[in-house]
Order: C-alpha cells, then sequence, then structure tokens
C-alpha cells in the first residue's frame, strides 16, 4: 500500500481480482508501486517517457510497466482520478469501469463509495479482455462490440474547477476534429451550472471516508504518515457526519440528472488530465478532469492521442453513463483506431 507501515508484510490471501485472474489462466508476475494508501504522496516510480516526470498516481507502476513492455496489462484503482491520469501520462490505455462491476474484495480501500478497480494495457481491445475476467460473467464483453455507425460525441472541453492546460487543449481538439472527419456526431458540451461543486462533493465524501478506514491506524501510526495524507484525514475527520450525509445525497442526485444529461450520446469526450505529465517527482498531477466520472460512478478510459512538444503523452478521456461499459469500450476501439499512437514498447 505504498507505506512504510506495511513494509515486509506478506498477505495471507490473495484478493479476489488476483483469483480471479490465475483461474483465467493468467500470470501475475508481482507487484507495482502504489503512492501511499492510493492517495497523493508519490511513490518511487518515474516516467518512462522522462524520468524527471511523474508517471501520475495513485497507479503509477502499473502504468509504466504497461508503457515499458514489462507487462502487457496491469491492474490499478481509481477513488478520483488514480487509473485514468497515470494512463494518460504514461501514453498506455486505461480503463475503469461503471463502480463495482470489477470486484474490490481484498483490495486496500481508501473510499468505499468511490473506489473502482480499473485496468491498464496498451490498447483498448486487451482492456476489454482483462475487465471481462475480471468481472462476473457477462459483465463486460472480452471483445469489442463493432459500432453500427460513427459515434455521437459530447465534447467537454474543460470543468469549471479547473482549466486546462493549452498543450492539452489543443491536442485534444485536433483529436476530436479527426474523430468528426471520420464520421463522429460531435457536439460541444458543458456542464449544467447546478454540477460546478461537484468536486467539492467528491471530496467530501472521499475524505470523510478515508477517515472511517484510516483513522485508527492514524491515531498509532501518524509519525510515519505523509504530512498530505495526515492533512487530508484530519480534513476528514473536520467535517462531519452531516456534511457526509448531505454530500451522498448531493451524488445520488446528480448521477439521476447524468443519466439523463448523458442520453443522446454514446461517450463524453474530454481531458484526462489539465496537460502532459509535470516536471516534479513530489507530486502526481492534478486529476481535476477525472472526478465527475468517478463521482458519477459512471465508466471512463484514456486513450493517448498525440505527444507534447517536448516529448510527452497526450491522452484523450472518454466516459458514458454508469452500466454502458460494453458501449464505452466500442466507441474507445473506434476512436482508437483513427488516431494511431506509437508508444514507448
Amino acid at each position: 500500500m505504498g507505506s512504510p507501515i506495511y513494509a515486509g508484510v506478506r498477505p495471507a490471501h490473495d484478493a479476489e481480482c488476483i483469483a480471479r485472474l490465475q483461474r483465467a489462466g493468467g500470470f501475475v508476475l508481482g507487484k507495482t508501486v502504489t503512492t501511499e494508501f492510493a492517495f497523493m504522496q508519490p511513490g518511487k516510480t518515474r516516467n518512462p517517457w522522462n524520468p524527471a516526470h511523474t508517471p501520475g498516481g495513485s497507479s503509477s507502476g502499473s502504468a509504466a510497466a504497461v508503457a515499458l513492455g514489462h507487462v502487457p496489462a496491469a491492474l490499478g484503482t481509481q477513488t478520483n482520478g488514480s487509473v485514468i491520469r497515470p494512463a494518460a501520462f504514461c501514453g498506455v490505455v486505461g480503463f475503469k469501469p461503471t463502480a463495482a462491476a470489477l470486484p474490490f474484495a481484498g483490495v486496500g480501500q481508501f473510499s468505499p463509495t468511490l473506489d473502482t478497480l480499473g485496468v491498464f494495457a496498451r490498447n483498448v481491445g486487451d482492456c476489454a479482455l482483462l475487465a471481462a475476467c475480471l468481472g462476473e460473467p457477462g459483465r463486460i464483453a472480452a471483445e469489442l462490440a463493432l459500432l453500427a455507425r460513427p459515434p455521437r460525441l459530447a465534447f467537454l472541453a474543460e470543468v469549471p474547477w479547473t482549466p486546462v492546460g493549452s498543450v492539452q487543449q489543443r491536442e485534444l481538439a485536433a483529436a476530436v476534429a479527426k474523430l468528426a472527419s471520420a464520421g463522429a456526431m460531435v457536439t460541444a458540451v458543458v456542464l449544467p451550472d447546478s454540477w460546478r461543486e461537484a468536486h467539492l462533493t467528491l471530496r467530501t465524501i472521499m475524505l470523510c471516508e478515508a477517515t472511517r478506514q484510516l483513522g485508527e491506524l492514524q491515531s498509532r501510526e501518524r509519525d510515519r504518515m505523509s504530512a498530505d495524507l495526515n492533512a487530508a484525514l484530519d480534513e476528514g475527520r473536520s467535517l462531519g457526519e452531516d456534511a457526509y450525509r448531505a454530500a451522498l445525497s448531493r451524488r445520488e442526485a446528480l448521477i439521476a440528472a447524468a443519466a439523463e444529461w448523458m442520453a443522446p450520446f454514446d461517450a463524453v469526450v474530454s481531458p484526462p488530465a489539465t496537460g502532459p505529465a509535470p516536471a516534479d517527482l513530489a507530486q502526481t498531477g492534478n486529476p481535476s478532469y477525472c472526478t465527475l466520472w468517478s463521482l458519477l460512478a459512471c465508466p471512463a478510459i484514456s486513450i493517448p492521442i498525440g505527444l507534447s512538444d517536448a516529448g510527452l503523452p497526450l491522452g484523450m478521456q472518454l466516459a458514458s453513463f454508469a452500466g454502458s461499459d460494453d458501449m464505452l469500450l466500442a466507441v474507445a476501439g473506434w476512436c482508437e483506431a483513427r488516431i494511431p499512437f506509437r508508444g514507448l514498447a
């Protein structure tokens, strides 16, 4: 769990996701580096495209291992942006299914409401295959469906709580233009005004639940936790039960509204991050462009679309309404075929 508290600990049994991989004939090579308790404190992994840059997090080692070709695929988790963002930073495909589509039993929890198991691979088809092995039979199709027509895409260029960088904005607009020229129906959209504080709803739920999960451990091991994690747990404790319950109610209302808002489209296109991986090994990057889909329990996927002027990967995020994993994967596969990308491996 990326913490010195658990150095040398050997679990008594495998997580359910590992057991399912092995039953499917998969070979589990080992564990990759994660940030501390899958939060914000970086681990030792660096970005394989440029070791002076962060690989993202929390599933930093998973994204980097796939990008380098050490493994064809890997597992990770997302509470806010811990699959989508490192996938974008490392130039691989990262798929976060609908919440609870894949088994979380045996995986360390940070926020039970938000935590979601996800997968990394070098193409969309491999993500679908791996996710199908992990889910209940028939939950996610192992092969990408063929679309009967070009997809209907909503283009959400920016969220109100964080501006997107010019490089990410430029490359994403160019990718969307390619998709439109290939036949996709693209409609520019903005978030409703009532959603402008969705990021605060997620933060309240996440930190309140993290305090419940790790509060007792913090009381014993505060000195071996990072300053950022201690501050987050302290903030969660200060928010109180009323704020937590209000945030859960607000989330349910947003999920209901999102199903209607997204209904005309096969997927929503948005940035996966504010830009390429920062040249800062003391952080894992801004997760703000993953927040909405994590809060709404929506499936989301990041596919690489190009490189920045400095030679760092940039991605495109697609999301759809909860339960539409197969449609989202099919749309992502259609887009991937029309935006070729050459990775490291």
